[in-house]
């Protein structure tokens, strides 16, 4: 079964950390990565980048409008996402409590799955 794990975080929660302990979490990300690739259960994940290159694309009256910025104003901000390809919903919720900004309390994972409009 194919699972979001999308990860949200303050916008200046990585930016408060000191350079080190930054580095040190990015390396937790890119071994965390390295394992999940190993197990066969990564599909697909990435950072994503700040709010302030986002575009909104909207359309009300047959006019597509473009505005700066993220589609609504929260505390949270999507920051990046895996996709994995699990067993079950305990094994995505597994590796989502594994995710580094968990275990040092920077991020919120919302658990998804995906659905298959393809019956892939």
């Amino acid at each position: 079964m194919k699972y979001m794990l999308l990860i949200y975080t303050a916008p200046d929660a990585y930016a408060e950390l000191s350079p080190e302990i930054a580095a040190g979490i990015n390396g937790e990300y890119l071994a965390y990565t390295q394992q999940i690739i190993e197990s066969g259960e990564f599909i697909a994940g990435d950072p994503l980048q700040g709010i302030e290159t986002a575009t909104t694309v909207r359309s009300k009256g047959g006019q597509r409008t473009l505005t700066d910025g993220p589609y609504a104003e929260t505390k949270e901000v999507l920051g990046g996402y895996y996709l994995v390809d699990v067993k079950d919903l305990d094994r995505a919720l597994e590796l989502a409590g594994q995710l580094p900004g968990i275990r040092h309390e920077l991020d919120v994972i919302e658990v998804r799955p995906i659905l298959d409009y393809m019956g892939s």
